[in-house]
């Protein structure tokens, strides 16, 4: 495929198959020609896991420090009692079984689904919807939960729920090309020490195999999975 002028010009600003520091890939993304928009910077771990056996399946929450530059959409589920404590608490949209209907209809234009145990039954119905967009609330993320105000403070925090695919990796967005380089510093190492510290048991040899650093329309950077084990990752 024909690179364009950006793409050969940002290519030429680091080796493709060198790996980096964390702190060196961050340079590079922060040298490279922007797009348009204020790009994620994403980071994808390659883990040596197989996801299709329960005990080998990575999932976990983190909340980074300096959140991801995404002001998050969240919906919060629950009987007319949580509602104000909701709205409070900064919830987009709050309500209960007119967001079934809404759902039902196609309606998905939020980040977070936040939801009281007891909204679950009629919510678990809908999972054809949520899942595959990664919206069913769960208790293990804290996303199912009575104490609505605290789940949603946390999300717009930067609290992000995270799970290895069918392939082995785990992707995610953590911060914004525009935060500074020592923010970026912070999140991507606590991401990595979170995914880190959640190896499971069952899993046999190499547990980080690869890791790459991109932007939403940049290249991608590989990282040297020999310095991230330990706390200053860079």
């Amino acid at each position: 495929m024909k690179l364009t002028k950006r793409q050969k010009e940002n290519n030429s600003l680091f080796e493709p198959d060198k790996a980096y520091s964390i702190a060196e890939a961050i340079d590079i993304l922060k040298r490279t020609k922007k797009a348009k928009f204020d790009e994620s910077v994403e980071i994808a771990m390659n883990l040596g896991v197989d996801p299709r056996h329960a005990d080998q399946v990575v999932r976990g929450t983190v909340s980074l420090p300096h959140g991801t530059g995404k002001e998050m959409r969240v919906l919060v589920i629950a009987k007319p009692d949580k509602h104000q404590e909701a709205k409070d608490a900064g919830a987009d949209h709050v309500g209960f079984e007119e967001y079934f209907e809404k759902i039902k209809e196609g309606w998905t234009d939020i980040d977070v689904i936040i939801a009281t145990p007891d909204a679950m039954s009629e919510l678990g119905k809908l999972g054809k919807i949520l899942g595959p967009r990664g919206l069913m609330p769960n208790p293990k993320s804290g996303t199912v939960t009575m104490d609505v105000a605290k789940a949603v403070k946390e999300v717009k925090a930067g609290k992000i729920d995270f799970r290895v695919d069918k392939t082995g990796i785990v992707h995610s967005a953590i911060g914004k090309l525009s935060f500074d380089a020592d923010k970026l510093l912070e999140n991507i190492t606590t991401f990595v020490n979170i995914v880190i510290k959640l190896k499971p048991a069952a899993a046999k040899g190499t547990y980080v195999k690869a890791v790459t650093l991109a932007t939403t329309m940049g290249p991608g950077v590989k990282i040297d999975r020999n310095l991230l084990d330990v706390k200053r990752a860079a």
